[in-house]
């Protein structure tokens, strides 16, 4: 046996063994609560890793007519912790995102005489609870208590009802999305199937899709039957007309129906403590997908088995990265944040391998053992997301990035803000090309790199409003910038500066790919454009500044402007000042534009002690990694880490510091805290910096390692400064390491002060 192999044996053992020595699950350490509040926009619903289906507490709708229990501050999730006005359950929701999207087809139980006005029947609750895969409350007005858990593709839910009536309702009319459109068809008295529109994410009006489902429940109700919210009258027929605005049951009618506001419900004798449960298959496809779905995914009606297989799938899932030492609250911030991590990009094919094609009316199909992910968020994951996936889930990774050429491919365009097959257009940039890029750089190559190269020439290259990725791209490539007064697809204003910004990050990412692919002339091309930056920087203001189309920089200019979300002209979401040093892949160079390095240190450091950094804000949080490009400012780059982590990351409702952006912010401390981060999106290396724990132990895939099955990384004593890091039991010299000399090193060591 050769030494080499000895070596990976021990490493692999040795991973193994951490992975069992503190004896707790790290499920254990997730708390589901962490995000719901202080914009964070999570939920604690039920969802399995990656999960197509969630199921989640909806509680945004208020007691009175036409009033929402919304955060008061924010509009896009269906649930806040504050909040405690529960109108049902909601299946399929997004997590951590800014737009209000899906949070539809809710399933509500109910004691007592039938209502099926949700300002009526909904109910405060206690004794809430929630871990990975499983949530739980009791609702105040009925003692009803209600569980629910999940498979990928179906919910399974459980109500322990008083004795007496109960009734389970389904509400089709209700939800975030601005659609209300449904259908609902009785199949037969335990079982309705039926569709619900979504759609127009961030505002935009023809990103609409259908949503498909099928229900069932566990009893033969004692009566069932539909409802429907009749239009409002005026005039004289408003004087005899009985339903006017009111909700109409049908109870005479088994058919079908279809319209604005509809509903469907069951109705029970029920015994004390009775447990009559629910399950709904879900697609988006069709009616029988869904169907065939949930015949897959559950074995009838067993909802301790299905949480007990939530709970698996996390479990191994979490496993995958050991932590021990650091403090009891440090592993829950970490696992939580890595389970916030987990949920997307979500899956989008059914059991059989069939989705919606991007942007078209047909259905495609994946490969066996392949799947096809949606809800890519690209300008927020670009940045670490797909990074992190890379390094320890790079089967899914892989597929999403099938998943984004497979789109290409469909749509002839690489996919911006995806959901559920229809382009949004959010943000801005052409972030397909540094995630495709790091991940092919990264060693992670069983895919379609040909057609990728393809598609970021075309959108790099395409000149004009045809050009869907940078339909800016005119001036950027006769310029080298992007002046003020080109406005963006999504509405969202004019953020000139924010969008050459985004080009110039993925043309540095392209050179590196066509550098790799041996075009030298496309790498030589894109290297120089994306040093475009320098023309945005005015001495004047120290910072970037948006340029008027003659030329000249624009003027009053207050670099704090926008600090607040307030618009500012050239910037999205921010102020100049949480974006002038967003050159990731030329910090050097911008410093030298800023006078050198003392300068450029002084300057970054003035953003953290005057409070210009937003931690919840894409374009600056690796700004604190900035610091490790000069020697000696490393320990900068250490100690705001830490202080960020520990003012910003909790283990409370409000322990993200804004939406989590499908799990971006999540991510950031999942790094920062094992003690590296990918600084620069695209290029294949990471900022070293002082870990949280004593010992790290991360899962590796042999196929894409070397053989490597972990890595370990270790910080033998309490310390907040590096003093030195040795990587394979050989001194490291620097803070920048790459991803082969990190996943190849086995061991990493930081002997820390």
């Amino acid at each position: 046996m050769t030494r080499k192999l000895i070596t990976l044996l021990l490493a692999s053992a040795l991973c193994l063994a951490a992975a069992g020595q503190s004896g707790t699950k790290t499920t254990a350490y997730v708390n589901p609560f962490v995000g719901t509040t202080n914009f964070g926009t999570t939920n604690p619903g039920a969802v399995c890793p990656n999960g197509m289906m969630s199921v989640t507490p909806f509680n945004v709708m208020g007691s009175d007519i036409n009033v929402y229990d919304k955060d008061s501050r924010w509009w896009s999730t269906p649930y806040c912790f504050e909040n405690r006005f529960f109108t049902g359950y909601s299946h399929v929701n997004l997590s951590g995102v800014g737009c209000p999207e899906l949070g539809a087809l809710l399933t509500m139980p109910t004691a007592g005489p039938l209502e099926v006005d949700y300002h009526i029947y909904g109910s405060e609750y206690t004794d809430e609870y929630a871990e990975p895969g499983y949530y739980t409350n009791v609702l105040s007005s009925y003692g009803i208590k209600t569980e629910v858990t999940a498979t990928p593709r179906s919910s399974a839910e459980r109500y322990t009802f008083p004795a007496g009536r109960g009734n389970i309702l389904l509400n089709l009319g209700e939800g975030l999305t601005n659609e209300t459109g449904a259908m609902v068809r009785k199949v037969s008295d335990t079982e309705i199937e039926g569709m619900r529109l979504a759609g127009t994410f961030c505002y935009n009006p023809q990103a609409v899709f259908p949503m498909y489902f099928v229900m069932r429940v566990s009893k033969q109700p004692s009566a069932s039957g539909f409802w429907k919210k009749q239009r409002p009258m005026t005039g004289v027929e408003a004087e005899w007309t009985p339903d006017n605005g009111k909700y109409k049951l049908y109870t005479k009618y088994g058919r079908e129906i279809a319209g604005d506001d509809i509903g469907y419900w069951f109705s029970f004798d029920t015994e004390e403590g009775e447990q009559i449960q629910v399950q709904m298959g879900v697609s988006f496809v069709s009616i029988e997908n869904a169907r065939m779905n949930l015949d897959a995914e559950q074995n009838g009606f067993d909802f301790d088995a299905v949480r007990a297989e939530a709970a698996g799938k996390w479990e191994s899932d979490l496993s995958r990265i050991m932590v021990s030492g650091g403090s009891e609250k440090d592993r829950q911030i970490f696992y939580t944040a890595l389970y916030h991590t987990l949920i997307h990009p979500n899956i989008l094919n059914d059991i059989n391998g069939e989705y919606p094609l991007m942007e078209n009316s047909g259905t495609g199909k994946v490969p066996e053992g392949h799947n096809r992910y949606t809800v890519f968020s690209l300008w927020d994951t670009y940045r670490n997301v797909h990074q992190l996936m890379t390094m320890v889930y790079p089967e899914r990774q892989l597929d999403m990035v099938r998943s984004m050429i497979d789109m290409y491919k469909e749509w002839g365009w690489m996919p911006k803000w995806e959901l559920y097959g229809r382009e949004t257009f959010t943000m801005e940039g052409d972030p397909s090309i540094p995630v495709i890029t790091d991940t092919w750089l990264k060693g992670v190559r069983d895919f379609d790199i040909s057609t990728a190269y393809e598609a970021f020439i075309k959108s790099a290259t395409t000149p004009g409003k045809d050009n869907l990725m940078r339909p800016d791209i005119d001036p950027y490539i006769e310029k080298g910038y992007v002046p003020l007064w080109y406005f963006s697809a999504d509405l969202s204003g004019d953020n000139s500066v924010s969008h050459a910004l985004e080009y110039y990050i993925a043309d540095y990412s392209l050179s590196l790919l066509a550098e790799d692919l041996g075009h030298k002339e496309d790498a030589e091309l894109f290297r120089s454009r994306s040093l475009g930056y320098k023309h945005y920087y005015s001495t004047g203001s120290g910072t970037l500044r948006p340029i008027t189309k003659s030329g000249e920089f624009y003027s009053p200019f207050d670099p704090r402007q926008g600090e607040n979300f307030e618009p500012v002209p050239g910037f999205h979401e921010g102020s100049a000042w949480n974006y002038t040093f967003y050159v990731p892949h030329d910090v050097k160079g911008l410093a030298k534009i800023m006078g050198g390095q003392r300068k450029f240190i002084d300057k970054l450091q003035m953003v953290f002690d005057e409070g210009l950094y937003d931690p919840a804000n894409e374009p600056d949080i690796a700004y604190p990694y900035l610091f490790s490009y000069f020697k000696g400012e490393e320990w900068r780059t250490q100690k705001t880490v830490r202080e960020l982590i520990e003012k910003y990351y909790t283990t409370r409702p409000d322990g993200i510091p804004g939406n989590d952006d499908t799990g971006t912010m999540s991510v950031w401390a999942v790094f920062s805290m094992m003690g590296f981060y990918p600084d620069c999106p695209g290029a294949p290396y990471y900022t070293l910096t002082t870990p949280a724990f004593d010992r790290i132990d991360i899962r590796l895939a042999p196929e894409y390692n070397d053989g490597r099955e972990c890595l370990t990384i270790e910080k033998p004593a309490e310390g907040k400064y590096i003093r030195e890091i040795r990587t394979g039991g050989r001194i490291f010299k620097g803070y920048r390491i790459s991803h082969k000399d990190l996943t190849g090193a086995g061991k990493i060591t930081f002997t820390v002060k």
